[in-house]
């Protein structure tokens, strides 16, 4: 019988573009989203995409479940908001504070995808720069804290692992190196956001542990961090989506640290109060959703 979890799949296989991300949106192993879809094209007695093609190429049949699951979907999917506007009710607020300041890029349309979901949710970003996001939620001042896990007394939503690539001008005298190691730094001046030290991975993963004496220099904006570093000011550490379209067009190169990479992982943290708000996970899942479709090189976490 077909049923709602195999339209999901196929719509997250058109999502994401590939079998992998697309059992990460679904929280599958690949073997258990691969087995799925076996017994799918047997029922079909057809396949439902080609293979080897990256991205996915839906086949005839493909396409026609495709057809269906995007009539179907966004049908049950309003239903069960409706039912939990019914049993929570329909208003609420989400005042959002972000540790990870890159995010801005990706957030504004997730932000804008949820608003047409819950148009009674007010939902806004807690203006002006802060170091410590998480203080906001223990003071009352923000409802949701994208950034690392806030801790023990919050209820915490994974989202994604991204690489932090180092970012450095064209000729810079580490731009022949293939990677950077912790004693390349030495020496060097280090551009970051205005944050503790203790919050920057580069430092607190690669350089505290190696004895490696740097400078630092802070701005608040990433353009203005980009702006540096191409200028031969320093270098910086920022997550790999924040850089492609820089790294793209040559104005910065970016480089990889160590060899298997510097990752990171992003949550979203919430008073245990909203965390079974309806709004509230759906959110959450808006943020998994756009963000696998959209940002190359991350990994959803389950």
């Amino acid at each position: 019988m077909l049923e709602l979890r195999h339209l999901r799949t196929l719509t997250a296989l058109r999502s994401s573009g590939s079998l992998v991300r697309a059992a990460q949106l679904l929280n599958l192993t690949q073997s258990a989203l691969s087995h799925q879809v076996k017994l799918m094209e047997e029922r079909y007695g057809a396949p439902l995409f080609e293979r080897k093609s990256l991205p996915i190429a839906f086949t005839a049949t493909g396409m026609r479940l495709l057809q269906l699951a995007d009539q179907v979907l966004p049908e049950v999917e309003q239903a069960e908001r409706d039912v939990a506007r019914l049993s929570q009710g329909d208003r609420g607020q989400l005042r959002v504070a972000l540790e990870c300041h890159t995010c801005f890029d990706w957030l504004m349309p997730v932000m804008d995808a949820f608003r047409q979901r819950w148009p009674d949710v007010e939902i806004d970003l807690v203006s002006g720069f802060h170091s410590e996001p998480v203080d906001l939620l223990r003071s009352g001042q923000a409802d949701l804290v994208i950034g690392s896990a806030g801790g023990p007394e919050y209820t915490v939503f994974p989202l994604f692992r991204y690489e932090i690539l180092v970012v450095l001008a064209q000729k810079h005298r580490l731009a022949t190196q293939r990677r950077l190691e912790a004693p390349d730094f030495e020496g060097e001046t280090l551009i970051t956001y205005p944050v503790p030290e203790e919050r920057i991975d580069l430092i607190r993963e690669v350089l505290r542990p190696a004895n490696v004496r740097f400078e630092r220099r802070t701005a608040e904006l990433t353009v203005a961090i980009l702006q540096l570093v191409a200028s031969r000011r320093g270098l910086a550490a920022l997550p790999n989506w924040a850089i492609k379209n820089y790294v793209d067009y040559d104005y910065v190169l970016s480089r990889p640290v160590g060899e298997f990479g510097l990752w990171s992982d992003l949550f979203v943290s919430v008073p245990p109060a909203l965390a079974a708000k309806a709004y509230v996970s759906d959110f959450v899942g808006v943020i998994r959703e756009q963000c696998a479709r959209t940002l190359d090189g991350i990994t959803l976490l389950s």
